[in-house]
C-alpha cells in the first residue's frame, strides 16, 4: 500500500466546503476523490489537513491518501490536472512515508483574512475579499490581536454549539495590517476550531468599529459563542500554509 501527498489550491466560491457530503458533488474532497478513483481504478478516500467552510479558499491545503496502484506520482498529477475543474489546482503529488497523515501530522496552520476597506468598487477581487467600507481602527485591532496570542480556551470563538472535544488552542501569531485599501489579518496557530478564524475576525472588526475595546477580548476566553463577535463572511478567508 502506497501513501501519497497532494499540495492543493482552490477557489472555494462555488463549493460547499472541503468535506464530502452524501449525495452532493460540490465539495473539494468529493471532487478530488472522484477524480482519483477514476484515474487509479480503485476507491480512494483522502484526508485533508483541515476542513475549510463553504466559500473559503485555500492556497496551501495538503491532503494524503493510500492506494494500491503503481502509477507514478507525475502521471497521477498530470491526470488530476486534466480531470479537475479550473478552480481546483494541484501543485504537486509525491510519495511519502506510510506514517504521514495530512491532518494528524500538521504542526501549525496559517489562515489569512482579507477585507476591502473602501467605498471604491471591488470588482475584480470580490470573490476573495470581504467588503467592509466603514472606517476601521487597525491599530486597535492589532492591540486586541496581541491579547489573543498564546494557549487559551477559545470556546467563545467556536461555531459548533455541540463541541464535545477540547476547545483549547494556541495562537502563535496574529497580525493586522493595512495594505492600501485592504486590511489583512494573518492567523498562525496549532489548530483552529470550526469557524474560529471568521469569529476572531468579526470580533476584531468590532474592535475596529469601536463597538468593543481591545482589552475586552481577553475576557472572552472560556466564554460562550454569543459573547464574541459576528461571523465574518466566508469569501475573505484563505488557508495559506500548513507546516509539518
Amino acid at each position: 500500500m502506497r501513501n501519497l501527498r497532494l499540495d492543493i489550491c482552490y477557489d472555494g466560491t462555488r463549493y460547499r466546503g472541503w468535506q464530502r457530503l452524501p449525495g452532493r458533488e460540490d465539495t473539494i474532497q468529493g471532487k478530488l476523490e472522484t477524480a482519483l478513483s477514476r484515474i487509479l481504478g480503485e476507491s480512494i478516500e483522502i484526508s485533508g489537513s483541515g476542513r475549510t467552510d463553504a466559500g473559503v479558499h485555500a492556497k496551501g491545503q495538503v491532503a494524503s491518501f493510500h492506494c494500491e496502484s503503481p502509477m507514478p506520482p507525475a502521471e497521477i498529477l498530470a491526470n488530476l490536472r486534466r480531470y479537475l475543474p479550473e478552480d481546483i489546482g494541484i501543485y504537486s503529488c509525491r510519495e511519502v512515508s506510510c506514517r504521514f497523515h495530512a491532518r494528524l501530522n500538521a504542526r501549525e496552520k496559517t489562515y489569512v483574512y482579507r477585507i476591502w476597506n473602501s467605498e471604491s468598487p471591488c470588482v475584480f477581487e470580490r470573490r476573495f475579499l470581504a467588503v467592509m467600507p466603514e472606517p476601521l481602527d487597525v491599530e486597535a485591532m492589532g492591540r486586541a490581536g496581541e491579547l489573543l496570542l498564546g494557549k487559551h480556551d477559545f470556546s467563545a470563538f467556536c461555531g459548533n454549539p455541540r463541541m464535545k472535544k477540547s476547545t483549547e488552542r494556541e495562537l502563535y501569531a496574529l497580525t493586522v495590517a493595512r495594505e492600501g485599501e485592504k486590511i489583512v489579518l494573518r492567523f498562525t496557530g496549532n489548530g483552529f476550531l470550526y469557524n474560529m478564524v471568521r469569529i476572531l475576525t468579526g470580533t476584531l472588526v468590532e474592535v475596529g468599529r469601536g463597538q468593543r475595546t481591545p482589552e475586552s477580548v481577553a475576557g472572552l476566553f472560556g466564554g460562550k459563542r454569543e459573547q464574541a463577535g459576528f461571523l465574518a463572511p466566508a469569501q475573505g478567508l484563505c488557508l495559506e500554509e500548513v507546516v509539518y
